[in-house]
């Protein structure tokens, strides 16, 4: 061999040898991540008493996972039973009982310590905060969420929150109940519309919520019409359905750049989304300058809160932080408030002595007027009770979860910079030592002397968060959610329709798997009085 070519079989020898050692480079690092790394931790946290179900390569307790999802929702409950853990976080209440309350449960190679101890929660979000922060979401659920104050951390976080927070003060909402009033009472006056001669229709009332709540969000928000959103409202509820198809796959590397149908048919939603956004907040742009920067909204509303702050700090609010926080505050607001009414009415449904306490309520602070005022809203004790019960057991969120921003010390456990802790509210909602003997059972009464004295432990009711991070927009749920069963409640009696069938499912959040189709009945006029049904059940009003 000449010398020429002894050099070019050296090249290939040497990058070969190049290839081979990057390639065991790889393979190592792979071998790291998903082996020795989940072993160590493990081996950190049985030496301190904490275990869960063995870590499996690559793809952690995910099968484990399904099948028990799969096998909860795979049939309904017992109709009246309130005891929804083992069906929506079955694979909780499952390693529970092998492993305690505080246990590993493996994500793939990502690892989350559960942490149900209201002592504990109570240190994560309020006096050790800082210790701690909101893990990003899945970007299957970022997309349809946007990257606004539901993702967003530290100073940018901060400056956004003090923006937006305004739209949500109590003087500003009492403001939009002229509004809310007329999209309920425009609503109940279809349902009227559409009885039968014997005085009753069948509603599905999940469906009429969500348009109820798409409707005042628009208005509230947005200070345009709902025909204006109405379009961003349908391409959201499309994109949800696919990322839930996504989410069975979730365990395959890369899925969601895969060009598959759904991924496509995702991908071309968000554009649409975006689209729609952008070209609604020029036309309000246009709107407000042709009226001399002045809105015509009768509100602060939070787009109008968006330009403004665009306009006096263009670096820290872009036209792309607009259209952000408009898709988070379209998705949250919808699917939490309507989920909040669907229950709520569900229940009240399935225990109808309490529409009779509080119609009994509303006739004493209301007296003959329709429509509950802003001051009226404040003094129905009765269904600020009811309400607080229905997010008990049936809270919106049912889990949150943290990252550890350092080596902490969280109830006398030693836990790692960057470990994941998974937060069960339903759990928490749901523990009988926290709650008493009756947790699974719907007792309002339970809150008549406040949410801090309604468990044993303060922090042991969270439906909307805690700390600095509880969800800014709770305040407007509550109200729409009071005002809309009020004037419900003024007009209608109702009942469970015959084809109920109580499976409630997560699909991002706490939903009935085959909807809530209820009975209404117009109220006669001497339904009114509830004296001797409220001196029955023994509830202190």
């Amino acid at each position: 061999m000449d010398k020429e070519g002894v050099v070019v079989v050296l090249w290939l020898m040497l990058k070969l040898a190049a290839i081979s050692f990057l390639a065991a480079v790889f393979v190592l690092k792979i071998v790291v991540l998903l082996w020795w790394k989940p072993r160590r931790i493990e081996d950190h946290f049985a030496r301190q008493g904490i275990r869960g179900p063995p870590y499996r390569f690559f793809i952690g307790n995910v099968k484990e996972l399904v099948e028990m999802m799969l096998k909860a929702s795979s049939q309904p409950m017992p109709t009246f039973s309130h005891n929804i853990l083992p069906r929506v976080l079955s694979f909780y209440h499952h390693w529970k009982k092998i492993y305690g309350s505080t246990f590993l449960v493996w994500f793939g190679p990502t690892v989350r310590l559960t942490v149900s101890d209201p002592d504990l929660i109570r240190e994560i979000f309020t006096s050790k905060s800082e210790f701690y922060e909101k893990v990003e979401a899945h970007p299957l659920v970022k997309q349809l969420e946007g990257d606004g104050l539901l993702s967003l951390k530290g100073e940018k976080w901060a400056h956004h929150r003090k923006i937006i927070t305004p739209t949500f003060h109590m003087e500003n909402l009492k403001l939009l109940v002229p509004v809310v009033a007329e999209s309920v009472t425009g609503m109940l006056d279809k349902w009227t519309q559409a009885m039968s001669k014997s005085g009753e229709v069948e509603v599905e009332v999940s469906e009429w919520f969500q348009t109820l709540t798409e409707d005042v969000i628009t208005r509230t928000a947005f200070g345009i019409s709902y025909e204006d959103g109405r379009a961003i409202f349908q391409v959201q509820g499309q994109q949800m359905l696919l990322a839930a198809k996504s989410f069975q796959k979730v365990f395959i590397p890369g899925y969601r750049f895969f060009p598959t149908r759904t991924n496509m048919n995702s991908w071309k939603f968000d554009k649409e989304v975006r689209k729609s956004l952008t070209k609604l907040i020029d036309v309000r742009r246009e709107s407000a300058a042709a009226e001399g920067g002045k809105s015509a909204a009768p509100a602060k509303d939070l787009l109008g809160l968006m330009i403004e702050a665009s306009k006096t700090s263009p670096n820290n609010v872009t036209p792309n932080d607009i259209v952000e926080e408009c898709k988070s505050f379209f998705f949250a607001g919808k699917h939490t408030t309507s989920n909040l009414l669907t229950w709520t009415t569900v229940l009240l449904a399935m225990h109808p002595q309490w529409q009779v306490l509080a119609r009994d309520e509303l006739l004493r602070v209301c007296g003959s007027r329709d429509i509950p005022s802003k001051d009226d809203l404040i003094k129905l004790k009765t269904l600020s009770m009811i309400l607080n019960e229905s997010l008990r057991l049936y809270p919106p969120t049912i889990a949150t979860i943290r990252r550890t921003r350092v080596d902490v010390e969280l109830g006398g456990y030693k836990v790692p910079r960057g470990t994941e802790l998974l937060i069960p509210i339903l759990a928490l909602h749901h523990d009988q030592t926290v709650w008493g003997n009756d947790v699974n059972e719907f007792n309002p009464g339970r809150f008549a002397d406040g949410v801090a004295r309604a468990a044993k432990h303060p922090a042991a009711f969270i439906p909307f968060g805690l700390g600095v991070r509880s969800c800014v927009g709770q305040n407007l749920a509550i109200m729409q959610a009071k005002l809309t069963l009020a004037i419900i409640i003024q007009r209608f009696t109702f009942k469970l329709a015959p084809t109920y069938k109580h499976a409630p499912t997560v699909l991002m959040l706490l939903y009935p798997q085959y909807g809530a189709p209820l009975i209404f009945e117009k109220l006669a006029p001497s339904s009114t009085s509830s004296e001797s049904v409220s001196n029955g059940l023994g509830v202190s009003m």
